[in-house]
């Protein structure tokens, strides 16, 4: 171990240590020992809290990094999306252009402390029952395994650290473990925790007072469940695990949940606060102890203020208008009756809509009758704004409108649409009523499930488990029913259910950062990333023209675009100390 690393591991403990000092009161000269912490309960509480916090929070942004939206801020002289779109990164550059930046270092933080405080709990001498610490122990594990989630999916294998640093570790011997040694090592941690009682004195199921945010058994349940699908998916398939592998866990982890008092959002709102129930669950608050609320699983994220960094130039005080949903993603949301309106592109440039004419569309009045989330998701031309008053002013995405597209200002619409979902029309200065994205909510699960359904049994067969026996295409109509839409038929060909099940996964996960990382796992970046389209609209006296126009060229579609860039810093020490180089591929700048 060089002197390097030993000034680095003792700056990281101390680090750790002071940084909990406001948290656990302890003194600031650097005295206090972990056996001191761990036989305190008020100190040792407050290592657990420490542990918390360290995973991304979800943000719209990152549909932006996606073909979902094109950013108003591609305009913007040295903005990280003309970057991006260029491709000009690095990956020493990454951290300044990624939507949030480099976890790597943080999520290792939060790791490493979770081995600290299972580690130290073994000899722990705090007074406190012995439920009660079962509970501490099991969040920690829950953590951890939610914490290599973060990682792996970022950045595909990691090293796998089970006990706390020393300053005697070799560093010179750690290896990157293989994507789905990693997703074992999260299942047994899920597993391990899941092993205490399913109450207060272990992991529960409810939430209690003044515990908004813990770690609970639907918490873990949903940790295994992306992590053996994307475990499963073509990028990250090593043999570890396969689809039946990932259906039996999706399928426990559905049931489970479902026996215990999860289930899909489907409060009906008020005529003026939202069209659908879809649409009212995104800032509907979900601290509320599952009373109203018994989808979401865990909230990571913090109100987005769509109205102010989201939003339009008609809305008092908005800073810029952010994400412009595309017109790829327009074209993806099915009509009311489940048909798919435009079915594929007759030109390279996505301008010659392939029309399903079975599905009622119509290239002079495209917005309307389609899929509920449609109008929960997107504001076009002509979309009633202000609830309360449906008759009364619409959008106006036209040339010469009040929320005109423009290709000069960042507080206009590039693409002619603006983002809707997680908007509450009436938020503004004075009332942040908007929403946030949930890391994991129930719909995930049944969509998971159906994907490893679908992928080893096919889309008709029933897979079992706990009280639950459902296919794939069940499980898909379940989610489908909420937003009203009409069930996958019987009988469908794998190939063609993959098409609909992945186009349903794009609109019910929308803005919601699944896009992202879903078109790698799947290994189609380079069929999606290309290039986006808009929609200008004119206006000529009460008729409207709709013209379909192409953004310049994408050039952050290549193979390593797949994974995130290792920090080159990090990759330089293992270099130096074992020759060996980490980077991911295509980042070897």
């Amino acid at each position: 171990m060089t002197k390097h690393h030993i000034i680095l591991l003792i700056t990281a403990v101390s680090a750790l240590l002071f940084s909990c000092n406001d948290q656990l009161d302890l003194p600031t000269d650097g005295r206090i020992t972990m056996d001191q912490v761990f036989s305190d309960y008020n100190r040792t509480r407050g290592y657990l809290n420490s542990c918390y916090g360290y995973v991304p929070a979800p943000y719209m942004d990152r549909s932006s990094f996606t073909d979902e939206a094109q950013d108003a801020d591609d305009i913007t002289p040295g903005s990280r999306y003309i970057i991006w779109y260029g491709g000009n990164i690095t990956s020493v550059t990454y951290p300044v252009y990624s939507v949030d930046n480099s976890p790597w270092g943080n999520l290792f933080i939060g790791i490493g402390k979770c081995n600290t405080f299972i580690e130290s709990m073994k000899t722990a001498t705090v007074y406190a029952p012995e439920g009660e610490k079962a509970s501490w122990i099991a969040q920690a594990h829950v953590l951890r395994a939610l914490y290599y989630l973060q990682l792996i999916k970022r950045y595909g294998g990691v090293p796998i650290f089970d006990k706390p640093l020393d300053l005697s570790h070799d560093f010179s011997k750690d290896k990157r473990a293989g994507f789905g040694e990693v997703v074992k090592f999260i299942l047994a941690d899920c597993d391990k925790a899941l092993s205490y009682p399913a109450s207060r004195d272990g992991l529960a199921w409810d939430i209690f007072d003044n515990q908004y945010g813990i770690m609970s058994r639907a918490v873990a349940y949903a940790i295994k469940s992306e992590a053996v699908t994307y475990a499963a998916s073509p990028l990250w398939s090593d043999g570890t695990f396969s689809w039946s592998d990932a259906a039996a866990i999706n399928a426990e982890a559905l049931s489970q949940c479902l026996a215990n008092g999860y289930k899909l959002f489907d409060e009906k709102p008020a005529v003026d606060i939202a069209q659908n129930a879809y649409a009212l669950y995104f800032f509907t608050g979900s601290n509320d102890q599952r009373a109203i609320d018994k989808e979401t699983i865990y909230h990571a994220g913090s109100k987005m203020q769509i109205w102010k960094f989201a939003g339009m130039p008609t809305n008092p005080g908005m800073d810029r208008t952010g994400p412009c949903p595309t017109q790829e993603l327009v074209d993806s949301f099915e009509m009311a009756n489940g048909e798919a309106p435009v079915t594929g592109y007759s030109d390279a440039a996505h301008l010659v809509p392939v029309i399903n004419e079975a599905s009622g569309y119509k290239e002079n009045d495209p917005y309307a009758g389609r899929d509920p989330r449609f109008y929960a998701s997107i504001y076009y031309n002509g979309s009633v704004r202000n609830l309360d008053q449906p008759a009364g002013k619409k959008v106006e995405t036209f040339v010469g409108g009040t929320e005109e597209i423009s290709d000069i200002n960042r507080k206009n619409t590039r693409t002619g649409y603006y983002l809707r979902k997680f908007n509450n029309y009436k938020s503004g200065q004075n009332n942040d009523a908007d929403g946030a994205i949930r890391l994991f909510r129930l719909a995930e699960l049944y969509l998971n499930f159906a994907e490893s359904a679908y992928q080893s049994v096919g889309p008709d067969v029933a897979v079992s488990a706990g009280k639950i026996s459902m296919s794939a295409r069940e499980a898909i109509n379940v989610v489908r029913a909420r937003a009203g839409m009409p069930a996958f038929p019987i009988g469908m060909t794998k190939e063609a259910f993959e098409k609909k099940y992945r186009n349903e996964r794009r609109i019910e996960f929308v803005f919601e950062e699944h896009r992202f990382f879903d078109v790698r796992r799947w290994k189609i970046l380079d069929q999606t990333d290309k290039f986006v389209t808009g929609m200008r609209i004119t206006k000529n006296g009460t008729a409207f023209n709709y013209k379909r126009f192409k953004f310049t060229d994408r050039n952050a579609w290549s193979a390593k675009y797949l994974m995130y860039p290792i920090d080159q810093s990090e990759v330089n020490k293992v270099i130096g100390l074992s020759g060996e180089n980490w980077q991911n591929p295509g980042w070897l700048d």
